[in-house]
């Protein structure tokens, strides 16, 4: 290939990173209100290289040559990073909003029968009395919460007590299990705020709030999202401007594809 062609290549690659990257920070701001949501940041790797002079070549019969000559073809992104840094707490005074301090998810039962993960802690109750996420998906373990009950407590080991008419002591009605994994950033994101195990992520190790390494649980707050949007919005302007470049370049490589047709025609 002769070099403009090989620009216009290589520039396009660079371009279609950059709208990636863009695509991803649009997300990221999208998502800045969303209760325990965590950003993600797009990871880029060049591409191959095309050796047209080999280090450690024969340079003569007694010498060799130090370095070698090396065109690159571009770029690619390789991976979105999750980061599961934590998010601002908010409070609310909703005693079905609770949120994990430290590491851990609240596991979720799919309507398919599958568990999902969530850092958002924005619980409700069904017509049933069940604790559900806004999906009406149900918290696992399961947590019934009865009709005539006047007040909820969440304890920061996740032990969720009530208080009924006509009886002076609190009853226990069951306990928040968090699950904390290897690698959360190897997570697959499914949306509606939720996360699923994966090869990459390893497998869940389950148990009480503050306990083993697994964060402790505070009520009456809610988890925002990780995003900061004066940080995204440099990167998206930078983004930006590599696009730009980009595109200069691929003009540049066009404008020399011309003058090569004129000299040729």
């Amino acid at each position: 290939k002769n070099m403009p062609s090989r620009a216009l290549l290589t520039a396009a690659t660079g371009m279609q990173a950059q709208q990636q990257n863009v695509d991803n920070i649009a997300n990221n701001l999208a998502n800045a209100s969303t209760y325990g949501f965590k950003r993600t940041r797009l990871e880029f790797q060049d591409l191959l290289y095309q050796n047209l002079r080999q280090a450690g070549g024969a340079a003569n019969a007694s010498t060799n040559l130090p370095v070698g000559l090396q065109i690159g073809l571009g770029v690619r992104s390789v991976a979105s990073e999750r980061i599961f840094l934590q998010g601002d707490f908010k409070q609310t005074g909703n005693p079905l909003d609770v949120v994990i301090e430290g590491s851990g998810f609240f596991q979720i039962r799919q309507a398919n029968g599958d568990l999902g993960y969530t850092r958002a802690g924005s619980f409700h109750l069904n017509n049933q009395g069940q604790v559900v996420t806004a999906q009406g998906d149900a918290l696992e373990p399961a947590i019934t919460i009865p009709t005539d009950a006047t007040s909820i407590s969440v304890g920061t080991d996740g032990t969720v007590s009530v208080t009924v008419p006509g009886q002076a002591n609190s009853q226990n009605v069951g306990q928040i299990q968090l699950a904390i994994f290897p690698n959360p950033a190897g997570m697959e994101a499914l949306g509606r705020n939720l996360f699923k195990e994966t090869g990459a992520s390893g497998q869940a190790t389950v148990g009480s709030p503050n306990s083993n390494g697994i964060g402790g649980i505070n009520q009456g707050f809610v988890e925002g999202s990780n995003v900061n949007v004066v940080e995204e919005l440099v990167t998206m302007i930078s983004a930006q401007r590599i696009y730009e470049t980009n595109s200069k370049v691929i003009s540049t490589a066009d404008r020399m594809l011309g003058t090569i047709n004129q000299a040729v025609s």
